[in-house]
């Protein structure tokens, strides 16, 4: 019997990898268009739901975050579907240790304090809901995901930078890899509890760890620079992005990583990505090491050349 998905912004990251994913585990794949479809009438025969929506205005999560839940919600009772969130960890605030399922949610900001309650009413639905957690988003694809934009956005001029301290431990997730278990822990839906949030433990490497990786890669030395967060304060008030990456600067000094323990556990065979491929992934084409230089590209220039260098703010890669 054929197996169906509906994506929820198959635009996105978490849309386009997802879909990959379950079309090559066999699974029929149905393209959500929010401009033009009813998803309520999109999700009849679907087995699962995965919700890649991404609120199109920052400044208004309080009422955007809501309003999709609700319309997800009511799509799965319709449909008898299992709903897959991509969590993130914006619910914990201030913790310097793994993160697990039972790590208590106690958010320092705006953003977790709305993600704290979305979870709340998936859980209060009677809808199964599988949240598969990470951490930042990398994406082969170099989708605007924080690695290839910012972290790397300078390798070319000899440049990797630095969102906060360069030795804080942060946890990256592969977008392949997170689709894939998204799509092996979907198939066991029925072993499942109703309501499941299960850390996706992926990659996790510091900034100067990723950067010594790289000069080994690409046979040269990296100057490392720090995010100008002073700009960001004062474009502020002005600037809706500014505000919400200052928002989340903190989660960029705090070491942090999320536990394998209950991931393990479900999928126990699973073989992430090797890390060399992961933290090549945000490189541009033209320097890197595994891809051929087309006619015509430049190069990273000389070692050591200067230049001059927001997220963990799910503004540009953590799941929102």
């Amino acid at each position: 019997m054929t197996k169906t998905v509906l994506i929820l912004g198959g635009s996105g990251k978490i849309g386009r990898h997802s879909a990959a994913a379950f079309r090559k585990a066999g699974w029929q794949v149905r393209l959500f268009d929010r401009s033009r479809d009813d998803m309520t009438k999109a999700a009849l025969g679907c087995d699962v739901i995965v919700n890649g929506l991404n609120p199109p205005n920052y400044h208004d999560w309080a009422g955007i975050i809501p309003k999709i839940t609700a319309q997800v919600i009511a799509a799965a009772r319709a449909s008898g579907a299992m709903v897959v969130i991509p969590g993130n960890v914006y619910n914990f605030g201030r913790v310097l240790h793994d993160i697990d399922e039972d790590t208590p949610q106690t958010p320092c900001s705006r953003k977790g304090r709305i993600r704290v309650e979305m979870e709340r009413a998936y859980r209060d639905s009677g809808v199964q809901t599988l949240i598969l957690r990470a951490g930042n988003f990398i994406d082969p694809e170099r989708n605007g995901d924080v690695m290839s934009m910012l972290l790397l956005g300078g390798a070319k001029r000899g440049r990797i930078q630095a969102m906060g301290d360069p030795d804080a431990m942060q946890p990256y997730a592969y977008m392949p890899d997170w689709a894939r278990a998204v799509v092996s822990l979907v198939e066991m839906r029925d072993s499942l509890a109703d309501f499941e949030d299960v850390p996706f433990p992926g990659h996790s490497f510091s900034v100067n760890e990723l950067r010594a990786r790289l000069e080994v890669e690409l046979h040269r030395p990296l100057r490392l620079s720090r995010f100008p967060w002073w700009m960001m304060r004062l474009a502020s008030p002005v600037w809706e992005l500014a505000r919400e990456l200052c928002e989340m600067r903190y989660l960029w000094d705090m070491p942090h990583r999320l536990s394998g323990k209950k991931f393990h556990r479900l999928l126990p065979g699973f073989e992430p990505s090797d890390p060399r491929e992961v933290m090549l992934a945000g490189l541009p084409p033209e320097i890197h090491p595994d891809q051929p230089v087309t006619a015509g590209a430049q190069g990273g220039g000389t070692a050591g050349v200067s230049g001059t260098g927001p997220d963990h703010a799910g503004a540009l890669d953590r799941p929102v």
